[in-house]
This record gives structure tokens, sequence and C-alpha cells, in this order.
């Protein structure tokens, strides 16, 4: 099967690439189908603090890549494609059909479905877990340290060796008794489309967003998730703004703090994938100002998609 040909729009958290991309869809007739490369919207019950479209604007344009899997589950990019593979990709339709359109920030995703997943191996949730708590106890660098210490010459295989994800993985295989898999074989990175903003309207976003976040009711969705779920995946748990919440609602935070935590924790990711997009990717970056409205950049997009090369989806191939 020929990989299925889409646009790929990505940047931080909280630039509104998400609103762009709904904008850029609905200017095709009929609207162009839309998937969230987000490893947060997956979770099923976490919509406030995901920023997550409401199901009636998921209808139009029609979206996926949302609530696959409930909280308490682990979830790995694997089980993503999966779930991408038998939802999205019946959803895409030949020539004239207008051109499928992928956004999100989580690299990863992005990575493996228009690279292809080089790691087939099933996940193991109780090495996951171990990883996952060295990670959280002492940070990338000790978890780069275990992993160092079950085998040197596998951990010099891993690509992108600072990335925590891949650290994961790599502790889990080499746990196992796995090998790590050789690098594929390079070839020229697809162009990717990204919303980029000044760093103090970034700020601003994100301190907004962080606040509405809690007055727009995410300690009440922490305590239903608590009822439903009593025990989160890892992931699931140390979502930004969820962990400030459940601290808030335990009486460990006051609402002040809470809500400047998850602002902190929100501009840590952004900056952590702008480094990523900067040294992983091939991004043609535009340029957004603070006035600008979705439709406006849009319409930005749109005008230079005609001399831009879409992406293949390698994985759906």
């Amino acid at each position: 099967m020929t990989a299925p040909l889409a646009w790929v729009l990505v940047g931080p958290t909280a630039s509104g690439k998400s609103d762009v991309a709904a904008a850029l869809a609905l200017r095709s007739s009929p609207p162009a189908p839309l998937l969230s490369a987000d490893s947060m919207t997956v979770y099923t019950g976490m919509d406030v603090g995901t920023a997550k479209p409401s199901p009636a604007d998921r209808a139009s344009p029609p979206s996926y890549g949302f609530d696959l899997v409930t909280p308490d589950r682990p979830f790995s990019v694997a089980d993503w494609l999966s779930a991408v593979r038998a939802t999205f990709l019946p959803a895409l339709r030949p020539p004239p059909a207008p051109l499928p359109i992928v956004v999100g920030g989580t690299g990863l995703y992005i990575r493996c479905l228009t690279e292809g997943l080089d790691d087939p191996a099933p996940p193991d949730p109780a090495l996951r877990a171990r990883a996952q708590a060295i990670l959280d106890a002492d940070g990338p660098d000790a978890l780069a340290a275990a992993v160092r210490a079950l085998d040197p010459v596998q951990f010099a295989r891993i690509r992108d060796p600072e990335n925590p994800r891949r650290l994961l993985r790599a502790y889990e295989r080499l746990a196992a008794g796995l090998p790590i898999p050789l690098p594929a074989p390079d070839r020229p990175k697809p162009l990717l489309l990204g919303i980029r903003r000044t760093p103090e309207d970034l700020r601003a976003r994100i301190d907004l967003r962080a606040r509405l976040m809690f007055e727009n009711g995410l300690p009440e969705e922490v305590r239903a998730l608590r009822a439903r779920h009593p025990a989160l995946s890892p992931t699931a748990a140390h979502a930004i703004g969820y962990r400030e919440a459940a601290l808030l609602l335990d009486g460990e935070l006051s609402l002040g703090d809470a809500v400047a935590q998850t602002a902190l924790r929100t501009r840590q990711l952004a900056k952590r994938q702008l480094t990523w997009f900067r040294h992983q990717a091939r991004v043609h970056w535009i340029d957004v100002p603070p006035d600008a409205s979705p439709a406006d950049v849009a319409s930005a997009i749109a005008a230079l998609l005609p001399d831009l090369p879409p992406v293949p989806l390698l994985a759906l191939a």
C-alpha cells in the first residue's frame, strides 16, 4: 500500500496550532480530516487540562486521535499507531478529496507516523513502571545512567539519548533482555509546517491557559477521574495540570501555587518541544503575531501549500 499523504502542523503547547489546523481543515469542501498527534488527548475524561475540543467541534472537521484509552492504562506509541490505523486510515479518501491534516506537539508520535516505527516490540508495563519511577525520582540523567549500566554498548545505539521517552523504552528493552534496534537508514526528513510565536506572546498564552484550566473545572475533572480510576497510569497521573490539581485537592498546594506550577511546567514543556523540533525535524516555521486569528494563520498557510510537498505517512503504508 502506498503511504497516504498529509499536511503536518506542529508547534509548542499553547501556540494555537490546533485551532489553526481546524480552520485550515474547514477551508476545504468537504472539510479535511484532522488527526491529533498529542499524547495527552488520547485519554478519556481528560478534557479540560488537555484543551481537548468538544465532541461537537470534533465532528467538523472530522477529527481523530481523541479518547483512545482510559487513563488507568499504559499507552505506547505503538498503541497509538494501531488506533490511528483502525480509525483514521479508513477515513482517508483518494484525490480529489482534501489531504488530511496531522496536528500535534508530541514529537515521538509525529516522527513514528511520518518515518515509521523502528521498535515493534510490545511494552512491558512492570519494566516501564520501574523506569518511570527512576525518571520521576531523579530525572533523565539518572535514567540514562541506569540504561547505560544495563548495557553500555547498547546504550550507544540510542538515537537522541537525552529524550526521556527513548530512555524509558531503552530501559524496558534492555531489562527484558532485548536489543535496542539499530537506527533506521538515513532518508530525507519530511518537511513539516510549524506555528511559532514570540517568547513573550507564548508565555502570556501559557499563563492565561493555566489560569483558565483551573477556572473552567480542572479540579472537578480530577476529582471525577479519581472516582472512576483509583490508580492512573504514570503518564496520565503526571500530566501537566492534573498533578497540580490533585495536590490542590489534597490540600498540599494553594490555588495560586497550583496555577503557577502548571504554568511553569507548561513553559518547560514548550521549551522542550521547540528544542526537539529544532534538532529532530525539518520545519517550515510560520511566525504568528499576537493579534492573528486562527483563520488568518490558516489563510497564510493555505497560500504556502501549493509550493510545499505533502508528507507521506510511512507508518500507515
